[in-house]
């Protein structure tokens, strides 16, 4: 069997041993293969296995929970440069491509044919397909269209030993046999190597409607929220970001979001009844504050969308941004909205919060100061305290950004040992030597 060409150059090294989390691994990575093809693939997790090396998949290199950190005694399995569309069906609205390939290159490659990728993480323009799959990673637009699971057909997955299977297929509906396509979304290549994806692709709206609000603090915006959640409209896209947010993007963009209020919320109608459905939420949220725009023109709706998109790099503009993931059941929005400038003001980390609103999944961003670490000292402890937060109000330490090494040491409370039990059995089934990113997303009992 022949060994994979591995480079192992401290320049290739440093480039693949973390992500945009904030963690930093104390230790290099032996070396890194960079694949072009399903057969590098192949051949590495062949080699891999039968040499008992951990592997470490890595794709754009935008995960926020340090999924993708690679340490002394693991290769990192690189495959940024396998980014192509394999195929693009109008009629069948689905494309195949290659896990390197960016979220935001699909829907552009949609776009000439009416169609667009629905998932759109904040990070679209640099994050690629195949670290959204191993996360399940949503986006703003998820409050209508789902997550990642719900735009994947099928994937092309190499497994520990090397061999290759098909999960899923082309078709919308599919129950034959057990949902591999699903188990391996959200997995954090744990379970194999994702190296094709048939992606599910949408019309592109005939009309959309955008309405900004501006609310007196985080908490009241977070209400309001709710309340649009329980008004039987269901928007596309429903965000908002507290007042330390619009500070950070009023500083970075010479806007003046934060002097209108201590809080925003973004919302987006869209199809033939946009303009109806807007009027409903536009009621609701006239309950709440007064402070309020509606616009139908696109180049103003894209401009309030990408001041959203543009929080994260904002915030890292004032400090490294650890970037939080918590989700909690949307009419508990406003309490853990409470609970999070509450922690805020005791551990005394700078927290700023902006949330997918829609489907309940908060980001509280931790902007880290010069001696801070994220895994110790009163950032560690500000995590802490916003999980059992979410926990209390039946909620989840991640909607989207995935376990990594960050979150593991409260995986055991939420799944309980028995989930996990059956989790690491799950593991051994497709990974018996435990090669493929070992000690990130679960975490055996007692260890």
């Amino acid at each position: 069997m022949d060994a994979p060409s591995i480079l192992r150059d401290i320049q290739s090294l440093e480039r693949v041993t973390t992500d945009r989390s904030g963690y930093t691994p104390e230790t290099l990575p032996e070396g890194v293969v960079v694949a072009t093809s399903v057969d590098d693939v192949v051949a590495t997790l062949r080699y891999a296995s039968a040499h008992r090396i951990p592997v470490v998949t890595r794709g754009a290199g935008s995960g926020l929970a340090g999924g993708s950190s690679a340490s002394q005694g693991e290769i990192v399995l690189d495959l940024g440069s396998m980014n192509s569309i394999v195929e693009l069906d109008p009629l069948e609205q689905l494309v195949r491509v290659q896990p390197g390939i960016l979220n935001s290159e699909v829907s552009e490659a949609a776009r000439p044919h009416g169609l667009f990728y629905a998932p759109d993480p904040a990070s679209m323009t640099y994050c690629s397909i195949g670290g959204n799959i191993a996360t399940n990673a949503g986006g703003m637009r998820c409050a209508k269209y789902g997550v990642t699971r719900d735009s994947v057909l099928g994937l092309t997955v190499v497994l520990a030993d090397g061999s290759v299977i098909q999960t899923g297929g082309r078709t919308i509906k599919r129950v034959s046999g057990y949902d591999l396509t699903a188990l391996m979304i959200g997995s954090e290549g744990t379970l194999g190597v994702v190296v094709e994806a048939t992606l599910r692709l949408r019309p592109l709206p005939t009309r959309i409607t955008t309405l900004v609000a501006y609310c007196d603090n985080v908490v009241a915006a977070a209400n309001c929220a709710s309340a649009i959640v329980s008004s039987g409209v269901q928007p596309m896209i429903l965000e908002m970001m507290d007042g330390n947010t619009l500070d950070a993007l009023d500083e970075r963009n010479g806007t003046s979001h934060g002097e209108r209020g201590r809080a925003m919320l973004l919302v987006q109608t869209d199809g033939y009844g946009a303009e109806a459905e807007m009027g409903v939420i536009h009621g609701v949220v006239a309950g709440f504050t007064d402070a309020i725009e509606v616009t139908s023109d696109p180049e103003q709706s894209e401009v309030l969308v990408e001041a959203r998109r543009s929080a994260i790099p904002a915030i890292g503009g004032r400090g490294v941004a650890f970037v939080g993931d918590v989700g909690v059941p949307r009419k508990h929005l406003g309490e853990m909205a409470s609970e999070l400038v509450r922690i805020g003001e005791e551990t005394g980390v700078d927290i700023y919060t902006i949330a997918h609103a829609g489907d309940g999944n908060l980001h509280p961003i931790l902007a880290l100061r010069p001696d801070d670490a994220i895994d110790s000292g009163a950032p560690k402890d500000a995590m802490d305290q916003m999980f059992w937060a979410a926990h209390r109000l039946g909620g989840t330490l991640t909607g989207e950004h995935g376990i990594g090494v960050l979150k593991r040491d409260w995986l055991l409370p939420e799944l309980g040992e028995k989930n996990l039990s059956l989790l690491s059995e799950i593991k051994k089934v497709f990974d018996p030597h435990a090669i493929l990113n070992p000690g990130k997303a679960i975490v055996s009992p007692g260890k």
